[in-house]
């Protein structure tokens, strides 16, 4: 894969820009960290080299001076939200997430509800975290939020939340994912700490989208892609352009949001230290990319792997069809079609010809290899075999694992656990290929080449089983699926 982004560069320009903002503040910095902390994978999917855990390791340097409060929204709890790159729910992830800063040797001082209307399942989450000894605080949706600013400034508005205990001078503002109400938390904290006669001061830090590059480009727009269910739109920043004459990009939550924090600032200093949006970020992503064309193919590519995932989200009823128009629409202003994405037009043309479900996979190389459904094996798992026995320099007629072996690991499936499906899956074909491995040399070489599929390219023909989908996600596999179902019965 062709590198696009400098990350050794982001990592110490980062992290200055940071302090130079926390230098600037008095008592107390409330930093809104947007997008992922240490797993930030859509990052280095649309900036090649980026690594997952850049934010981390600056975060790190900090650690002393920092806590981390973690935000959720009630509505995404009651709605069971899934992370995509991890397959897992917000609430679980919430969890994973104290466990992971925590291990690193990072301070976790509590967790925040947000819009928060009596939800039963917020409730029981809350008595979950109680349980665990964490602190949990309640924020309540404001009628007429962002523009009702003398409601949302007052003791009925932000004065209704519950207000943070903290302790130290920079308080790290994170959620498992957008639209969790990190900024509402953190201006809310402004006015109370205002209250109290703290003063305390806000920046974000939001990897995209990224504000000094064009408004269309496409590693913007792979941003729009991603936040298509939040229905987010990068806009050029108005406030920004007035203050300065110069053309920069932000979201329109934030412009949206601008004159609360404007009104906020004034009760606290007597002005606005920022004078746009863009003014409060930090990110400095953009003085960064080394290649624009790899970053530009790569977030092509992550627009359509977005489409197909929508695509997948309407075909199981947890997505509408307006997300699908939006990432349609930014496809046309990126000119792609799914075509572009040289492993699906692979799995499609296969499929077509055999009339069976098949997969496809695109190695670091560039070399395509395809598979098909068999008795014995799954498209999924035959593909893995197929790939490995490549990457191996095994010969593709080799059987890795025989017959034999997988006969019995069928009955077992259906003859005694009940399943309907005696083909393997590919969590069941790794484990008999490190079996055969113990015996066969060959089996022990391909097994060997597993490291290999991280960021490989995968499309299928059918939709996968959780099953197949986690495994993927575990090898690293950047995963597509025509919006097919398999056939079954319907009771």
């Amino acid at each position: 894969m062709k590198l696009g982004f400098d990350n050794e560069k982001y990592v110490k320009m980062q992290s200055e820009h940071i302090k130079e903002r926390i230098s600037k503040f008095g008592d107390k910095l409330y930093l809104e960290f947007g997008g992922k902390l240490f797993d930030d994978y859509h990052a280095s999917r649309v900036l090649p080299g980026f690594q997952p855990d850049s934010k981390m390791k600056m975060l790190l340097q900090l650690a002393d001076d920092a806590e981390i409060v973690i935000v959720i929204s009630a509505t995404d709890i009651e709605k069971n939200k899934v992370r995509g790159d991890l397959g897992i729910t917000y609430d679980v992830d919430v969890l994973r997430l104290m466990d992971e800063f925590t291990e690193r040797g990072l301070y976790v001082s509590s967790v925040v509800i947000t819009h928060y209307a009596g939800q039963a399942a917020a409730d029981q989450f809350k008595k979950k975290l109680k349980k665990m000894k964490k602190k949990v605080y309640l924020h309540y949706a404001i009628e007429g939020y962002p523009s009702n600013i003398p409601l949302i400034v007052s003791d009925d508005g932000y004065g209704k939340n519950e207000y943070i205990e903290t302790t130290r001078p920079l308080v790290v503002v994170t959620a498992p994912g957008p639209g969790s109400g990190k900024m509402a938390t953190c201006l809310s904290q402004l006015y109370h700490d205002n209250k109290r006669g703290i003063k305390a001061g806000y920046a974000k830090y939001e990897t995209f989208p990224i504000w000094n590059i064009p408004l269309k480009h496409p590693i913007n727009l792979a941003y729009e892609a991603a936040t298509a269910d939040l229905n987010d739109v990068n806009m050029i920043d108005p406030f920004h352009l007035e203050a300065y004459g110069e053309t920069t990009v932000n979201y329109n939550r934030d412009i949206e949001i601008f004159p609360v924090l404007n009104a906020i600032f004034d009760g606290i200093y007597g002005e606005n230290p920022y004078k746009s949006p863009t003014d409060m970020g930090v990110n400095m992503a953009g003085n960064c990319i080394i290649d624009d064309e790899a970053c530009c193919q790569a977030s092509k590519m992550e627009i359509i792997r977005r489409y197909y995932a929508t695509l997948e989200k309407l075909a199981n009823e947890d997505a509408d069809e307006n997300e699908i128009y939006k990432i349609e629409l930014l496809m046309n202003q990126a000119k792609i079609t799914t075509d572009d994405r040289r492993v699906t037009v692979a799995a499609k043309e296969r499929a077509a010809k055999l009339g069976v479900p098949t997969a496809a996979i695109e190695l670091q190389d560039g070399h395509i290899i395809t598979s098909k459904t068999t008795d014995l094996l799954g498209a999924s798992a035959a593909l893995l075999l197929n790939a490995l026995k490549y990457l191996g320099n095994v010969e593709h007629d080799t059987h890795l694992i025989p017959a034999s072996a997988i006969e019995p690991i069928q009955e077992l499936k259906v003859k005694y656990l009940g399943g309907k499906n005696p083909r393997l899956h590919t969590d069941e074909v790794l484990v008999a290929l490190s079996m055969s491995g113990l015996t066969d040399q060959k089996a022990k070489t391909a097994l060997e080449q597993l490291p290999k599929l991280r960021g490989c390219q995968v499309h299928t023909s059918v939709m996968l089983s959780e099953v197949d989908i986690k495994t993927f996600k575990r090898l690293g596999v950047d995963l597509t699926s025509e919006p097919v179902k398999k056939q079954k019965k319907q009771y």
